[in-house]
């Protein structure tokens, strides 16, 4: 089998709301093509124009090659060679960013074309399906008021979730509304369903240590992303101070920037992008760093259904199968863009259970999204 084409494909609603941190206003997927028919669908959480870049450029030089030359013709089922492929052959305008989100995309169509190849989930490829069904937390971007904290949480309560995550926004401009905003979501989704935060890289550490104990009663089930994303040391000054666990690594892609987190940063709860930090074939090797280092796996996941799949593969893959998160943001790319949406039972979302990812796309609606 031969790799006959690496199609790019660009997503994007009508309005664009830049004031949001909010990644379900466009979204970058690719189709790899086959000689034998087969197909495998991708998704990258990054910037879709300069992903689509990366994917039809002309190569310039070696180490400065376009994606799509450098796949076509090759055997889709090597998987690891191509990675290395890929990350040599981008070396002279990637090594991370944008060009590790690129080749996020393009391992995960890589793994659902080799499931469809071997008529098996990825979680069974990546080691055996260790559940059939996965928790997931509603996330949102915390929104301004007090009163539209209860009203998404107790959309969130009422449509069976058991944990909700609310972040960036407002976060960080005022510590008496930060804490409010807190208070009101404990406070409608009730004693018994997880709370995490999401502090949108907000906060010094002395900040979000003097946040932390200020909600200390709230009983928060981590706190996110409070800092930069290198500010490794930082994390580390914090992790001491603090009782609540810390999350991060969204931003993150390889295995090294994970292993300094845990090794240095004390962070307690790693949430690789499938579709920043590598695919799959580097998701497992953070699955093997938290098996030795006895930190929590939750990926992030806010964009479409197809990113959903993947996290939910992953997870079910894990020894210790934790959380995935669920997008409850208002968008036909969070919850419209799979021919078979997924649904909530319980707080929890069934693993598809069919080849590679297990999902297929509307056709009608890529087709109405998509740009050029």
């Amino acid at each position: 089998m031969k790799i006959t084409d690496v199609e790019p494909i660009v997503l994007r609603v009508s309005e664009i709301d830049v004031t949001r941190a909010d990644g379900t206003q466009d979204a970058f997927l690719v189709r790899i093509h086959t000689d034998e028919g087969l197909t495998g669908i991708g998704e990258a959480d990054t910037s879709p124009y300069v992903a689509r870049t990366m994917v039809e450029m002309p190569s310039s030089h070696a180490v400065a090659r376009g994606l799509r030359e450098l796949l076509v013709g090759e055997d889709p089922l090597e998987i690891g060679r191509l990675w290395q492929l890929m990350f040599h052959g981008s070396d002279h305008y990637g090594r991370g960013g944008a060009a590790l989100h690129t080749i996020s995309a393009i391992d995960m169509a890589l793994w659902d074309l080799a499931g469809k190849a071997a008529d098996m989930s990825i979680a069974a490829l990546l080691g055996g399906r260790r559940t059939e069904r996965v928790r997931v937390y509603a996330s949102e971007v915390m929104p301004e008021t007090t009163d539209s904290v209860r009203l998404i949480a107790e959309q969130a309560v009422e449509r069976g979730y058991t944990a909700l995550k609310l972040g960036w926004g407002p976060l960080g401009r005022d510590r008496a509304l930060d804490v409010a905003l807190i208070e009101a979501a404990r406070a409608s989704i009730g004693p018994d369903r997880d709370l995490m935060i999401d502090g949108g890289r907000a906060y010094t550490v002395q900040g979000a240590a003097d946040l932390l104990h200020r909600v200390e009663d709230v009983g928060l089930y981590w706190l996110e992303e409070p800092l930069q994303p290198d500010d490794v040391d930082g994390y580390g000054r914090l992790s001491s101070r603090v009782a609540v666990r810390l999350a991060a690594g969204e931003a993150d892609a390889g295995i090294r920037p994970f292993r300094t987190l845990v090794e240095r940063g004390g962070v307690s709860v790693l949430q690789p992008d499938l579709g920043r930090c590598g695919g799959f074939t580097v998701a497992r090797e953070i699955a093997y760093l938290a098996r030795e280092s006895g930190v929590e796996v939750v990926p992030h996941c806010f964009s479409s259904g197809v990113l959903v799949a993947a996290s939910l593969q992953f997870v079910a893959s894990l020894d210790r199968p934790t959380l995935s998160e669920f997008s409850v943001a208002d968008s036909p790319i969070a919850s419209g863009l799979l021919a078979e949406p997924f649904l909530l039972e319980e707080g929890y979302l069934a693993v598809p259970c069919g080849p590679g990812l297990g999902v297929e796309l509307d056709e009608d609606l890529v087709a109405h999204l998509r740009i050029g």
